[in-house]
């Protein structure tokens, strides 16, 4: 047979031939592929059977007739959450809040992570590393105390060395100017050293040669971060940054939720903060769950559209 003679394979054969094969290799692995049905059953059981609860945004659910009796009502919550005066302002709070998470905080781990990566001393390196990663386990309600008692106007500390300046003490929490900063600020300092775990794991991803032939051609630090550092890691920052694209409309409602207060409703009510009012205030279940579906359904949409975008531009996606 000559070179190149040889045909493709076409569509039809090779799909006929796949499940056969499929079949083949899980008798032939089957001891891993049991290791995977507990994984499976998880996921079936916790993640997909909940779902079933989303019909209960298209009826008027009551808890005492349950799911199956409640009655359909169509797109009725939909239509009361577009056509609610407090929807447009939750709605834009929350792409404010996400944008300025994204805008301040997502390139903040990247650039830590690149400093750390540049030091030299070992101890010095893990010492920051140890303090920077430790707030991550905090939880909000515990670093909004902190907060609290650091920006109040009452002896905390940033106010303290306001004052000794001559300048006017800031109510951090009440005031609607800079309440937003408070959060972005607390959000950065609780999650960024986290973050960085990332980017320090995929600088393990360049050739360590690459860096040796750019000294040989005399490249320097920023040439070396430029030219090898940043395309070298570029594919977990797309793939970081798509996955973000998907919580835009979560806004960080766990932490808002222990910092906010009625005074600042106007610039930090979000729709996570929005639903748990409403569901558990006011026991409007169905409602919460129309809002909750429109948010799922836009973060979805993001994702997908964010990796049809990266892979038309960038070339690279996460599938």
């Amino acid at each position: 047979m000559k070179l190149g003679s040889k045909k493709l394979p076409v569509a039809g054969p090779y799909r006929r031939g796949y499940f056969p094969s499929l079949w083949r290799d899980i008798w032939k692995e089957w001891d891993l592929y049991l290791l995977l049905v507990p994984g499976v059953l998880f996921i079936l059981l916790f993640k997909y059977t909940p779902m079933y609860g989303i019909t209960i945004a298209f009826k008027d659910f009551n808890i005492f007739t349950g799911f199956a009796d409640s009655p359909w009502v169509g797109w009725k919550h939909f239509e009361k959450l577009f056509t609610s005066p407090d929807f447009a302002r939750v709605f834009q709070n929350t792409v404010i809040i996400s944008l300025l998470k994204i805008l301040i905080l997502f390139p903040l781990p990247i650039i830590v992570a690149l400093m750390l990566n540049e030091m030299k001393n070992m101890i010095i390196k893990r010492s920051v590393q140890t303090v920077i990663y430790l707030p991550h386990f905090l939880s909000w309600v515990i670093v909004s105390g902190l907060f609290i008692d650091l920006l109040s106007t009452n002896g905390g500390l940033v106010n303290k060395l306001l004052v000794s300046l001559n300048l006017e003490p800031v109510a951090f929490f009440l005031d609607n100017s800079v309440f937003r900063s408070v959060l972005v600020t607390s959000a950065g300092w609780k999650e960024t050293g986290w973050s960085t775990i990332v980017y320090l794991a995929a600088f393990s991803m360049v050739d360590p040669t690459l860096y040796e032939a750019a000294k040989i051609d005399g490249a320097g630090k920023w040439k070396q971060l430029w030219h090898i550092t940043l395309p070298g890691i570029a594919p977990i920052i797309i793939l970081m940054f798509i996955l973000r694209l998907g919580s835009i409309l979560e806004a960080g409602t766990e932490q808002i939720l222990v910092m906010y207060n009625p005074v600042v409703y106007k610039v930090s009510d979000v729709i996570g903060t929005y639903v748990y009012r409403q569901g558990l205030g006011n026991q409007d279940y169905s409602f919460t769950t129309a809002v909750g579906l429109f948010e799922a359904v836009i973060s979805f949409t993001l994702v997908i559209v964010g990796n049809a975008l990266s892979k038309k531009y960038l070339q690279r996606g996460i599938w």
